[in-house]
């Protein structure tokens, strides 16, 4: 297997037809084939840049470059960088874009804001919005082998229905800094910003990255391996965002480094800064627990202060400092 990362899930596989009738190995029930339309009709398609160049020309045909979904009133939730592009050697992102809607029917929509940190944008429509169905965020988060389903434009086709489970819910990646979820369902370029539903048509996640297995000539990649943002972490994005704000996070002010203590790993402060140095914690401290949860790694810490602190919070850090454990209390700063 080849263990390479491709955040954008942006174009090449081979298409497998799914019939409506034999979801998750089974037959299901009508709320679940309602869900499933409800989640086809609120979700869109990006055109690519160049769409405006095809129509000029006349070739009219579509070049899509990535998925999204409508939430309500407008608003168009996808992935940051399935709207990032290159202009002039810098990455900017697209202030406008047209969607394609299962209607096959094109409309504008302008920026309402964009999260790198967990690569969450959201635009809103111009017009059309009363055109297309709403869908909301599932108040319960999904586990590991629960049924989901994904619907975008692969490969700058669809929309596609790419059906699975949820696998590791735990998983950190270089290419977000908050928490993945790990999915059993094969996913392709072109499905990055894409919705991931659970049966009743819930969303439960964003479409964010792939892993590849086998490449060939050409820019696309596909794979079994596919990842996506929780549905806690892109709605706390999204209600920011909206509201016209940037979403916060909170920051303890320390960098880690990996540590063997007899046969378990755990880790140690490499760097200390801000809160953390105010509230005396030290190089060399290892990190034992934050407010009772114990940590073993780093990823377990950054994703306890992304979903379970807010800035301004204090927080009680236990650390092993030479022979000697001891309880720091640090009042958390913003990222």
């Amino acid at each position: 297997m080849r263990g390479m990362l491709n955040r954008g899930l942006a174009a090449g596989c081979v298409a497998v037809v799914v019939s409506m009738g034999e979801v998750w190995a089974g037959m299901v029930s009508a709320e679940t084939v309602s869900g499933i339309e409800l989640a086809k009709r609120a979700t869109v398609g990006l055109f690519s840049p160049e769409h405006e160049t095809f129509k000029q020309t006349g070739q009219g045909h579509f070049v899509m470059q990535a998925s999204g979904v409508h939430l309500h009133d407008g608003y168009i939730l996808t992935a940051h960088h399935a709207v990032e592009r290159d202009e002039r050697g810098k990455r900017i992102v697209q202030e406008e874009i047209r969607v394609l809607t299962t209607d096959l029917e094109e409309l504008p929509a302008k920026l309402v804001g964009v999260s790198a940190f967990l690569d969450i944008a959201v635009y809103r429509l111009t017009d059309g919005a009363g055109r297309l169905p709403s869908v909301g965020f599932a108040e319960r988060e999904p586990q590991a082998g629960d049924a989901v389903l994904t619907i975008g434009y692969p490969l700058g086709w669809g929309p596609a229905f790419g059906f699975g489970r949820i696998g590791n819910p735990n998983t950190f990646l270089p290419t977000a800094e908050g928490r993945l979820m790990q999915l059993a369902l094969a996913a392709c370029s072109g499905n990055s910003g894409g919705g991931l539903f659970n049966e009743q048509g819930e969303l439960v996640g964003v479409m964010h990255a792939i892993i590849e297995t086998q490449k060939e000539e050409g820019p696309g990649r596909c794979s079994q391996f596919a990842f996506a943002v929780p549905g806690p972490l892109a709605h706390r994005v999204v209600a920011a965002l909206i509201r016209g704000e940037q979403p916060t996070f909170s920051r303890l002010g320390i960098g880690l480094t990996a540590v063997q203590m007899g046969t378990r790993w755990r880790v140690a402060v490499s760097d200390v800064m801000g809160p953390a140095r105010d509230a005396g914690i030290q190089k060399g401290d290892v990190i034992l627990a934050i407010d009772g949860t114990e940590i073993s790694a780093g990823a377990q810490l950054k994703n306890y202060l992304i979903e379970r602190t807010t800035p301004g919070q204090k927080v009680a850090v236990k650390v092993l400092r030479g022979q000697k454990e001891q309880t720091v209390v640090v009042t958390l700063g913003k990222s």
